[in-house]
């Protein structure tokens, strides 16, 4: 486990470690009861809604089986891959259908057999384990690798809009203690806020969230690690605490789904937020603007190990706003 002498960075450390064992020995936990399901399997659930309750794995196999279209399988394949995240078994990679994987968006892949025919699945899983769901990251990167991913995937952006996001992020040489005297700035010297950004990269920020709200959202969900040759096809999302492993409340979408939904329920705007506590508490009258699209919102990361990181989370509950659609 990753140590340091700052004690209250270690408990953060140590939480962050722990959430990412819980959601491992899940992960691991669905993709066992998969494979050990008794085949051949045939759909017995005719309609599925967002909001699902009961045994996590039938409702997962179930949404894959209408995802593809085949009402039974033969037989399926599950492996768990968000342990490479962060090698806590000492793992690099794994085999999976003859083809290694070093890092991949996909928790979970499913290999679905049908007679001759064979089907490769990739889901993103998430979860929560309190009583009231909490935001979940989706996206962990930095301002010029979220600037690169949009540029190599065909949106046009110029370095004005880079420089902005390094602003945000508050990236060496971007910040304001580098621009200016900041003994009198009431806000934090260490980053700019969206609405302080440079105006013209700001602008190319906002036309692109508003003209390429689908495209970036999947780039979000499927493209974070460069050659992934499983992105994820469906989100499978329990929700809530469950006492019952056989009663969970799960939401489930394929990715197209998603984002549809999510740019129905909204599109690109900015919340607004005040810093009220912290060692750059402002006063009353300083509000900054938090960007979002559709459910996903983004933010400086500014957590002490990785200040600068650019975060992008789902809306606490999310899946409630979009079964309401």
């Amino acid at each position: 486990m990753q140590s340091t002498n700052n004690p209250k960075l270690q408990n953060q450390i140590n939480a962050g470690t722990i959430g990412r064992k819980t959601g491992h020995r899940y992960e691991e936990e669905l993709t066992n009861r998969l494979n050990a399901m008794p085949m051949p399997y045939k759909s017995a659930i005719v309609t599925m809604g967002i909001i699902n309750t009961g045994q996590p794995h039938i409702i997962l196999l179930e949404k894959v089986l209408k995802y593809v279209d085949w009402d039974y399988v033969d037989k399926v394949e599950a492996y768990a891959t968000g342990i490479l995240a962060t090698s806590e078994h000492g793992m690099k990679n794994i085999e999976i259908d003859g083809i290694p994987i070093k890092s991949s968006k996909s928790d979970v892949i499913l290999i679905l057999y049908k007679g001759d025919k064979s089907i490769n699945i990739g889901v993103s899983v998430k979860q929560c384990n309190t009583s009231k769901p909490t935001n979940a990251q989706i996206f962990f990167t930095t301002a010029s690798a979220f600037y690169n991913l949009l540029t190599t995937n065909g949106i046009e952006l110029s370095t004005d809009a880079l420089k902005s996001m390094r602003q945000f992020c508050g990236d060496n040489g971007y910040r304001p203690l580098d621009d200016m005297d900041c003994s009198n700035r009431m806000s934090n010297p260490e980053r700019y806020f969206w609405e302080e950004t440079d105006n013209k990269g700001l602008k190319e920020w906002e036309s692109a969230f508003h003209i390429h709200q689908d495209t970036i959202t999947r780039l979000i969900m499927q493209k974070g690690y460069a050659n992934d040759p499983f992105p994820p096809q469906i989100i499978f999302h329990k929700t809530k605490k469950a006492d019952n492993v056989n009663q969970q409340e799960i939401a489930i979408f394929s990715i197209d789904e998603f984002l549809e939904l999510s740019r129905k329920y909204m599109g690109f705007n900015c919340d607004k937020y005040r810093v009220k506590k912290g060692r750059y508490k402002e006063p009353v009258e300083i509000c900054h603007h938090a960007p979002r699209f559709g459910v996903i919102q983004m933010q400086r990361g500014g957590q002490k190990q990785h200040p600068t990181q650019l975060q992008f989370n789902l809306k606490a509950g999310y899946f409630y706003l979009l079964a309401k659609l």
